[in-house]
């Protein structure tokens, strides 16, 4: 038998699941997605608040699902739209600096248009560029945990299955 919520008269019950709720660990997310262009060169951005390139995408807000994260940040960053093909990589990554561990989510974008490709620029504060590059060329100007990450997406878009990774290693 499939257990039951409580009745939502029974304020005892939902006391008893808000303070489990508020004690049970809260999770940073970050979302990021693989766009490569019609040469099947990826796509790269150059933020504004901190040194080196990135994938596109960004931090999930509060309670928003990884993939809405990723659609909100590629239309306030760079004014596209893209149509997700599905999960590469989830990546749970360890406590670093002054940051809690985090869960780090790599989509497939597609491959943009070449008018898309060509047209696209940066249209906020947060990025200074967005550029294509090989896979080899953007591995070199990744920075050393995002490039573990965007590595195995790579890995898993060509193998066709998503991959779980633990602090940049995969488990299997």
């Amino acid at each position: 038998m499939r257990p039951t919520a409580p009745n939502p008269a029974d304020e005892e019950a939902w006391a008893y699941l808000a303070e489990g709720n508020a004690k049970q660990a809260r999770k940073r997310v970050a979302a990021d997605v693989l766009l490569r262009d019609p040469a099947g060169r990826v796509l790269l951005v150059n933020p504004t608040y901190k040194p080196g390139w990135d994938m596109p995408g960004g931090m999930a807000e509060a309670n928003e699902p990884p993939e809405d994260a990723v659609g909100r940040e590629l239309t306030e960053e760079l004014g596209i739209a893209v149509v997700l093909r599905g999960l590469l990589v989830v990546d749970w990554v360890a406590p670093h600096g002054p940051w809690d561990d985090q869960l780090a989510f790599i989509f497939d974008g597609g491959t943009l248009t070449q008018e898309q490709a060509q047209g696209l620029q940066p249209t906020d504060g947060e990025l200074s560029e967005a550029a294509f590059f090989t896979a080899e060329e953007a591995g070199n100007r990744l920075g050393h945990r995002i490039r573990r990450r965007f590595e195995a997406a790579m890995l898993a878009l060509g193998a066709g299955r998503p991959l779980y990774l633990r602090d940049g290693t995969p488990t299997g």
